[in-house]
């Protein structure tokens, strides 16, 4: 096991995941990266880190990928479930089987990760999950029907986990960004930020290199909005 602590993200190959690994390896930590694209191996190399190629919406290539890091580094210190983007639409017109889809990208992706990762960072005395969800998860939005909520869900998922591990000093948050940069801007969307801008994927990533250090160990099954104030927040 190397002294060096790890930190493993998924659907880390581009946008927020990518900022990510970026920030926490500037912060000290060996990143690990899983992302389908293969574009998380090119990054995890520059980062001097391992890479892996494979789907966040497939147990076997999570735990492939988990395995992998274990292998090489021996353990897990934070994790970083980001993901891609699940199906849109009218919810009349979504089909059952992108519903599940959706549910796959947006709440089973953190679920199988946890219940891949929380046995190891008890052993180890400790580690934090952190999922990049959405504003939209208690402000629902129709431009986003399915992140939305299944995001609702992992919000409660969320309270469930952090509460069974406190003790062990296992936490788990959510991230709810708002319209980031990573994403191309449209005037409309703009309009209704009241800071007025889009907020930028280095914020973002601040807050997870923040959520990722001792300083913030005391936070748990929190709900953090990073949106410029789009969402109320109560």
């Amino acid at each position: 096991m190397i002294d060096q602590k790890v930190a493993v993200i998924t659907a880390g190959g581009s946008g927020m995941g990518a900022g990510a690994a970026k920030k926490l390896a500037e912060d000290g930590f060996k990143v690990a990266i899983l992302s389908a694209s293969g574009k998380g191996e090119a990054l995890a190399n520059e980062l001097g880190g391992l890479g892996f190629t494979g789907s966040n919406l497939v147990h076997a290539d999570l735990e492939a990928f988990v395995k992998k890091v274990l292998k090489e580094y021996g353990r897990i210190d934070v994790v970083v479930n980001s993901s891609g983007h699940g199906p849109k639409g009218d919810i009349m017109e979504i089909s059952d089987d992108d519903w599940h889809l959706g549910m796959d990208y947006y709440l089973m992706n953190a679920i199988r990760m946890s219940r891949l990762v929380a046995p190891i960072m008890v052993k180890n005395g400790g580690g934090t999950i952190l999922n990049i969800s959405t504003f939209a998860a208690f402000e629902a939005d129709p431009t986003f029907p399915t992140s939305g909520v299944f995001r609702a869900g992992l919000a409660s998922y969320t309270k469930l986990f952090a509460d069974k591990f406190a003790a062990d000093n296992v936490r788990m948050n959510n991230i709810l960004p708002g319209f980031i940069d990573s994403l191309p801007e449209t005037e409309e969307r703009r309009s209704r930020i009241p800071m007025g801008r889009y907020g930028h994927e280095n914020e973002v990533s601040g807050l997870i290199s923040y959520l990722a250090s001792d300083a913030a160990a005391y936070i748990t099954a929190q709900n953090i909005r990073i949106d410029g104030g789009i969402t109320r927040g109560f």
